[in-house]
């Protein structure tokens, strides 16, 4: 968090009306690109949501980054993102009770009552899965990349334990793959994760949005409020 606050002091810091530097042009291309994401991905309705997808995108990107500083990563933690996907639940049922409480819980059982106990476990089984989707493959990479340089500390060892001096003790053969796999493990799959967390978060809260039950459920009262005046 103080890394993305630094990159938004950074990047904000004395804007003009016109961009006349590429830290202003850089500035703006990301709130552009931003917003178009979340326009395109959950509609006009939510337009105003690009600074809390931004927000997420990011800090789940940093939170990825920083073991390249040989830092523990945030998200390796269960705990972490299993936090960011309760709070995606929480605006997920928010939308979906603005259809009524009556109608959320009348939409449990279809098509059919049977599918009742199954539905009423998908509900929950959204943020499970963002948690631990995200988690594990962030975990994932990091056990990879950590099995891969044993082995080949181990396997260093055994063959050029022979040359004589430090470089017998030195593993040779750790040098150049752990890090290409780094840029996968750590660069590649951080950004690609942060960013399907936050394409998951868009798709979910914009979908539990019933449009149909929501619309009736405000005309009805606009109903109410004339026959009241």
């Amino acid at each position: 968090m103080i890394s993305i606050f630094g990159l938004c002091l950074y990047l904000t810091h004395g804007l003009t009306a016109k961009a006349v530097c590429k830290r202003q042009l850089a500035a703006e291309w990301i709130v552009e690109k931003c917003e178009k994401l979340v326009r395109d991905n959950m509609g006009g309705f939510f337009a105003e949501w690009g600074p809390f997808i931004a927000a997420i995108m990011g800090l789940s990107a940093f939170s990825s980054l920083i073991c390249l500083l040989g830092l523990f990563s945030p998200t390796g933690d269960v705990n972490v993102t299993f936090g960011w996907a309760i709070l995606v639940f929480i605006l997920i049922m928010h939308f979906k009770f603005r259809g009524g409480l009556w109608n959320y819980f009348i939409g449990l059982f279809k098509p059919i009552p049977v599918f009742a106990p199954m539905n009423l476990i998908g509900e929950f089984a959204t943020p499970v899965s963002m948690a631990f989707r995200h988690y594990g493959n962030i975990l994932s990479g990091a056990v990879i990349s950590a099995l891969i340089g044993s082995a080949l500390t181990g396997l260093s060892n055994s063959l050029l334990g022979w040359l004589p001096g430090v470089l017998g003790d030195m593993p040779l053969l750790r040098v150049g793959l752990p890090a290409i796999l780094s840029i996968y493990f750590d660069v590649f799959s951080g950004v690609m994760q942060a960013f399907i967390f936050a394409m998951l978060t868009m798709l979910n809260i914009s979908g539990a949005v019933p449009w149909d039950d929501w619309n009736k459920k405000r005309e009805r009262r606009g109903k109410e409020a004339l026959s009241a005046n």
